[in-house]
């Protein structure tokens, strides 16, 4: 097995063992000179502070997962590493393989929606409007504007709900308990309004191809008004907990650095992508059938573009130690997300509110698909989350494929823990967010 050299440091009077060949006499074919016993200081030749010599040490691998709670699922990750350096980082994938791609050529697209929802079940309203629009473009309907505000309104809710699990979570790995409740206290605020609307906490099926299953309950406007007014005041808490916290600066800034080009080259999506500094957004970049959704609205894409982020508000100031690209950076483009998704939410309350007429109507269970295809790309909570319908004239599709975010993003971690240390892997992967039901389907 190869080995590789880690340099170490020995200060004072610490020498080298009897007998050995300094590696200057060594290199010149000199024979060894006197050692310490014969009052020659051993520093003497190569400065008096210090003296540095290799410690070579046995390559071994460590398997991370899929037990291990900062893999986010069940991901085993082999770790090769040199001491606490690690040289390769391979994640290894499937343990949550379900077949749902395939249940989906054997279902109507109306059956599949749930199946959607536990893809990313940490977004699943995200997840059934990407299918949803996906068949909506194969079949060529158009959603009434009353229900194109209320698609971005829960969409947008959801962004808020999965990035504040993403940070909670985030400072869980790197030994901060006091976020995660607080996160989790502002999610299950969000889940109860879920609850209104479709009955469910975690796995909604509610959008759906055609509209929504149901309009909003009276009152439910109100309610979320409410939670919005009380929730803005908490993410500042966020930022003096995590964003601005010394220790948390020193586990990320610096940390899992990656450049654009490399982030753009795996595919990358989402806050990964942005965090690298690309402005790019689905929802302003995308198909028309997904950026009509959001004509209309102000909003700015989160992204470090000529040195600073959007200015809409006060932000925390960047860090001096953190570098473009790194795990600081994408943590907060998250939060500024939040805020962003925050703004999206009470204008949609307000467009909804204004629109007259349906919210849509989900399509029959005999809907026959045309003998075409379709491929659709939204901007899911994690990244550009894809499907892809093929019909052959029968209610059932032909082909139904699903593009991850998460897969992608994951697939950069070898580039991204190549030379740290084992400590900043669970940093690294915990600021990529990715969720295994997505990855593995």
């Amino acid at each position: 097995m190869g080995r590789e050299s880690v340099r170490a440091e020995v200060r004072g009077e610490l020498g080298p063992p009897a007998g050995a060949v300094p590696e200057a006499d060594a290199l010149a074919g000199l024979p060894a000179g006197p050692g310490p016993q014969a009052g020659i200081s051993p520093n003497a030749a190569i400065g008096a502070d210090a003296a540095e010599f290799d410690v070579r040490t046995d390559e071994i691998l460590v398997n991370m997962g899929p037990q291990h709670p900062s893999t986010h699922g069940v991901l085993r990750l082999v770790l090769r590493t040199d001491g606490e350096v690690v040289l390769q980082a391979t994640p290894h994938i499937g343990y949550l393989h379900r077949c749902a791609e395939k249940i989906g050529e054997n279902v109507t697209p109306r059956q599949w929606i749930p199946y959607t929802d536990r893809m990313d079940y940490l977004a699943g309203m995200n997840m059934n409007l990407g299918f949803a629009l996906a068949v909506e473009k194969l079949l060529q309907i158009e959603v009434p504007e009353k229900g194109r505000h209320l698609r971005v309104l829960i969409a947008e809710l959801n962004r808020i709900a999965s990035h504040l699990v993403a940070a909670g979570t985030y400072g869980l790995d790197l030994g901060s308990f006091t976020p995660f409740m607080y996160c989790f206290r502002e999610r299950e605020r969000i889940l109860d309004l879920f609850e209104l609307v479709c009955g469910a906490r975690l796995t909604y099926s509610y959008i759906t191809v055609g509209g929504v299953t149901a309009d909003l309950p009276p009152g439910w406007l109100q309610k979320c008004e409410a939670f919005l007014d009380q929730f803005e005041p908490v993410i500042d808490e966020l930022h003096v907990l995590l964003t601005s916290q010394a220790v948390f600066i020193r586990r990320t800034a610096g940390i899992g650095v990656l450049p654009a080009e490399t982030a753009i080259q795996y595919g990358c999506s989402g806050p990964v992508l942005r965090g690298s500094g690309v402005n790019w957004d689905l929802r302003r970049d995308g198909e028309p059938i997904y950026t009509r959704m959001y004509e209309g609205y102000r909003w700015e894409v989160i992204a470090q573009t000529e040195g600073r982020y959007p200015q809409d508000r006060p932000y925390p100031p960047v860090p001096k130690p953190a570098v473009l690209g790194d795990c600081w950076h994408r943590f907060y483009v998250r939060m500024l997300e939040v805020v962003q998704s925050v703004g999206l939410v009470r204008q949609a309350i307000e467009k909804y509110s204004r629109a007259k007429g349906p919210v849509g109507e989900p399509i029959k269970q005999s809907q026959k698909l045309p003998q075409a295809e379709a491929y659709l790309e939204t901007e899911a909570p994690k990244g550009q989350m894809g499907f892809l319908v093929v019909g052959d004239g029968t209610p059932v599709p032909r082909r139904c494929r699903a593009r991850s975010s998460s897969f992608c993003n994951l697939s950069v971690l070898s580039e991204l823990c190549r030379g740290c240390l084992v400590a900043d892997v669970p940093a690294i992967l915990g600021s990529l967010d990715i969720v295994l039901g997505e990855v593995d389907r």
